[in-house]
């Protein structure tokens, strides 16, 4: 029987296959009474059940680091590790199998509720979100209890040209790794939002996808024929043979436009009405640098250095840091590099740091010391970043990128230690050339405090949520009249949809990741600026969030 579900559109295209349903463990979890004799066995089958979720946990790290596996995985395995290895977690249940004689599975789930009932009192959303983190980890454990098995198998598809579309109550970023050798077409989810793993790994890998369906797990059978339309957010079960032919259509003109964007590689990026647009390339890794090349990018806008210090029980050295940054520099030939440095701590969590001060003052990480925080408590870890960084740019064009900057005694304390670093260069005779500092906006106290920035930086980049509109507005604007550059670099720069609106800011300068450059690119090209800035001007006087939405939809 055909029916259609409505869901989240978080990854555009058009996915048709047959459904593989992947298995909720939790679902699946009975409460049953142990023998006094029988806890001690129990307890020790937990344990054998976190160390091989862990060592699984372990070998996806190397698999997420692999070239072509997108840049967020590391840091999302990272932070699983993290969730199975703190005893708020483990030691719960624990005291559960003992006090009541439970079964490890049932337990498990009873201490997972108390944990993520706290996340429902965070007003962010983002952080709110995080709790399916936990949930994943949860249910990692479980289906090693249970003996299930991890790998996704291959299925028959309707033809050589239709995928396998995976359907799942929701789904752990180390579950995505395996999808980069299966031909995986689609990703359908019950939970999840814009911000969801699903979501970012989906975009990061091309992959249609649907989030937050609710009931989809429940209602669909392996097998089923599906079609998952990313764009609409719709997903359509047995479709008659004639819709079939309709979306196989549209999806073949979807991959001819793909094809076409291929040639504005060497376009000028340039609007209706002769305004220059900069579309730079974030990346992770330094072989990521040929793919910014491929795509035509006028730089590296953002270089996440996290890759050095993560999967790893050693910190990283100043050459080996050096190496790594002057290759992506030779690689980029003449073109700007901005690197970030050290963005570590909340949800990214680097095994050799695990000791350090940054990592151990905050009950909660996600309010605790990171990135600059952390990195002003650890001087001689900065340091030595800061002299590999500066001793590439004498092998080309590199400006460095602090990331979570929230006040001025903040950036005296940087642009100290920066000034220390190139003075311990000059003792030991290294070579380095001149290297332009900018700051992360990216929490809203920044945004609205601007001053320190513009007068002690050498340009912006805004790593601020869509939701705060205005506040990004503000912060373009604040820039521009001083004359200071200033860039987004986060997810709403690689969205073709917010391409306009941004263009309507003001915005000049925008960078994402090299799979996103042409379609925004295109976008950039049919865009006439002066025209969207009155358009713009409009929406963000606007105080009701359903009407800015539906204007900027219409951009």
């Amino acid at each position: 029987m055909t029916f259609s579900l409505h869901g989240q559109a978080v990854s555009g295209g058009i996915a048709i296959g047959r459904a593989h349903l992947v298995s909720h463990a939790m679902l699946e979890v009975a409460q049953f009474q142990l023998r006094e004799r029988d806890v001690a066995g129990e307890l020790v089958r937990f344990d054998k059940a976190v160390a091989t979720a862990s060592a699984e946990l372990g070998s996806l790290r190397s698999e997420a680091s692999v070239p072509g596996a997108p840049a967020e995985l590391s840091a999302f395995v990272d932070l699983h590790a993290m969730i199975l290895a703190d005893p708020a977690l483990t030691d719960g249940v624990r005291e559960l199998i003992r006090e009541r004689r439970c079964n490890a599975e049932w337990a498990m789930v009873q201490q997972m509720q108390q944990v993520v009932d706290q996340f429902d009192e965070f007003e962010d959303a983002y952080l709110r979100e995080r709790k399916q983190d936990i949930v994943q980890v949860v249910e990692r454990v479980l289906r090693v209890l249970q003996g299930k098995p991890r790998k996704l198998a291959r299925r028959k598809a309707i033809t050589v040209d239709d995928d396998l579309i995976v359907v799942a109550n929701d789904l752990s970023p180390a579950d995505t790794i395996q999808f980069k050798s299966l031909k995986i077409g689609g990703f359908v989810t019950d939970l999840g939002g814009a911000t969801s793993h699903t979501a970012i790994v989906a975009r990061s890998l091309a992959i249609p996808a649907v989030v937050g369906m609710q009931h989809a797990r429940s209602l669909i059978q392996d097998d089923d024929v599906l079609i998952v339309d990313g764009t609409r957010g719709v997903l359509i079960v047995d479709p008659a043979s004639g819709v079939l032919d309709e979306y196989r259509l549209r999806r073949t003109e979807l991959q001819l436009d793909r094809s076409k964007l291929k040639r504005l590689v060497t376009g000028r990026s340039r609007t209706l009405d002769g305004e220059d647009v900069e579309l730079h390339a974030n990346i992770e890794l330094p072989q990521d640098a040929e793919q910014a090349k491929e795509v035509g990018a006028d730089g590296v806008g953002l270089f996440r250095t996290e890759f050095l210090f993560m999967n790893r029980d050693e910190l990283p050295d100043e050459d080996e840091q050096f190496e790594a940054y002057r290759s992506v520099v030779k690689t980029l030939g003449d073109k700007l590099v901005t690197i970030r440095t050290l963005d570590i701590g909340a949800e990214k969590e680097a095994r050799a740091l695990r000791n350090r001060a940054g990592n151990r003052s905050a009950p909660n990480p996600a309010l605790g010391l990171r990135a600059i925080r952390f990195c002003l408590v650890e001087p001689q870890l900065f340091l030595v970043q800061l002299r590999a960084i500066l001793r590439a740019s004498h092998y080309g064009r590199i400006r460095l990128l602090i990331p979570m900057l929230a006040h001025a005694q903040e950036i005296e304390q940087t642009l100290a230690l920066i000034e220390l670093a190139k003075m311990q260069l000059r003792e030991s005779r290294q070579k380095f050339s001149a290297v332009e500092v900018g700051g992360m906006i990216e929490i809203p106290a920044a945004a609205l405090a601007l001053g320190p920035f513009l007068r002690r930086l050498d340009f912006l980049s805004i790593g601020l949520h869509p939701a705060v509109l205005k506040l990004i507005s503000l912060t373009i604007q604040s820039a521009q009249r001083v004359g200071m550059p200033v860039a987004v670099c986060g997810e709403m720069a690689g969205d073709p949809k917010l391409t306009r609106l941004l263009l309507g800011m003001g915005l000049r300068q925008f960078s994402m990741h090299p799979s996103q450059l042409l379609e925004v690119k295109q976008q950039v090209m049919m865009a006439d600026a002066t025209q969207l800035a009155v358009r713009v001007a409009r929406i963000l006087k606007l105080d009701e969030p359903d009407k800015i939405a539906e204007q900027v939809e219409k951009l």
